[in-house]
């Protein structure tokens, strides 16, 4: 295949003659720098380079800069949430144009194997989550795409990318891993533990259900207080280390029957075991980096359900359709903006949240480019 029939390009990226970038780079647990590096290039037919507009920071970046993540390796670029413009696209992707802007989606889909046929994209064979973990990721100005096709979804035209860029990664998440995989069901009692940004999207997607009680769990105070403008029921905070006991009070010991982990420390999965009911179900959303304690000398006699998952994004095109609606608003979530080659700042920020006062934190390119 020849290099023409591999790629198409645009007139800009054509003429241009700009062969670096500036990208946000991982080197090592702690260390990250604002740098150049090499622009990306269409390798494969299904591929799509997307010049960045519009990113974020996940507390999975926060995560992996602790060497919580392993598979992420010195000197990759971080970052799998995004809205773009298609810049370039590879010979065999059909469902997107040169110039069209797009929402990337924190999983790449192939589409075609065995997981993907099953729903399962964050297990994609040929893809997965990658973006920001085993490839180059999206916080920098531009960023490859593959398996484009699978990957990327149409921007609406009238839509507000703040809101758009939650439904790359923080909405399915919430939705998928902690309100499905709850199984959250009309008038259940559940227990969202952590009010960050993970946290509070389980909270808004879980309202779809109508829960009879959301209790939602953390050490902040100021995110607590977000939690109850955004729908939660009791706040408890957890600084005195009785919030399980708080939980049980107030279902006079019965527990709740969703727990919903949205951290990813021994303590807050610690707190989800100790308030489950008899029948419910504990649903992991956090990513760990240390080992936990699984209380099966409590629990064997339960009958509850402890669920894993990454988030698959299968919901992301129903979630759009809410968004679009007026029924959903996540930018609501944003509490900061800044210029991307402010990001280094932006990161201290999202990283020192309780005193910052931070959620979702925005990244636009501005006049980078």
């Amino acid at each position: 295949m020849t290099n023409a029939e591999l790629e198409r390009t645009t007139p800009r990226a054509a003429a241009g003659t700009r062969t670096t970038m500036a990208a946000l780079v991982y080197h090592g647990p702690g260390q990250r720098a604002w740098e150049d590096k090499p622009r990306p290039t269409v390798q494969d037919p299904g591929d799509a380079i997307v010049r960045i507009t519009t990113s974020t920071i996940c507390g999975t970046d926060l995560h992996i800069l602790k060497g919580d993540v392993p598979t992420v390796t010195d000197g990759r670029i971080l970052g799998h949430e995004g809205i773009g413009v298609v810049e370039q696209l590879g010979a065999g992707v059909s469902e997107f144009h040169v110039g069209e802007r797009v929402i990337i989606s924190c999983v790449t889909a192939c589409l075609k194997c065995d997981f993907c046929k099953r729903g399962m994209y964050s297990h994609c064979q040929r893809g997965g989550w990658i973006l920001g973990n085993t490839i180059d990721g999206t916080q920098a100005e531009y960023v490859r795409i593959p398996h484009a096709d699978g990957s990327l979804y149409h921007f609406p035209a009238d839509a507000d990318e703040e809101a758009m860029v939650m439904l790359s990664d923080i909405l399915p998440t919430g939705f998928e891993c902690g309100v499905l995989n709850g199984q959250v069901k009309p008038g259940d009692t559940v227990a969202i533990v952590g009010a960050g940004p993970i946290g509070l999207a389980v909270l808004l997607t879980a309202q779809f259900y109508s829960p009879g009680a959301i209790f939602m769990i953390d050490l902040d105070d100021k995110r607590l207080a977000v939690a109850k403008q955004f729908g939660a029921t009791t706040l408890i905070n957890s600084a005195d280390g009785h919030a399980a006991d708080r939980v049980m009070e107030l279902t006079e010991g019965a527990g709740v029957d969703v727990a919903v982990e949205a951290v990813g420390l021994p303590a807050t999965f610690a707190i989800c075991q100790a308030v489950v009911a008899a029948g419910g179900r504990i649903a992991n959303v956090g990513v760990h980096g240390k080992p936990v304690e699984l209380h099966l000398e409590k629990l064997w006699d339960r009958n509850i359900a402890i669920t894993t998952r990454l988030v698959d994004t299968v919901t992301t095109p129903m979630l759009l359709k809410v968004v679009r609606s007026g029924k959903l608003q996540p930018s609501q979530l944003v509490t900061h903006r800044f210029a991307m080659h402010d990001i280094m700042k932006a990161y201290d920020t999202f990283a020192n949240a309780a005193n910052e006062g931070a959620l979702k934190v925005i990244l636009t390119s501005g006049g980078l480019l």
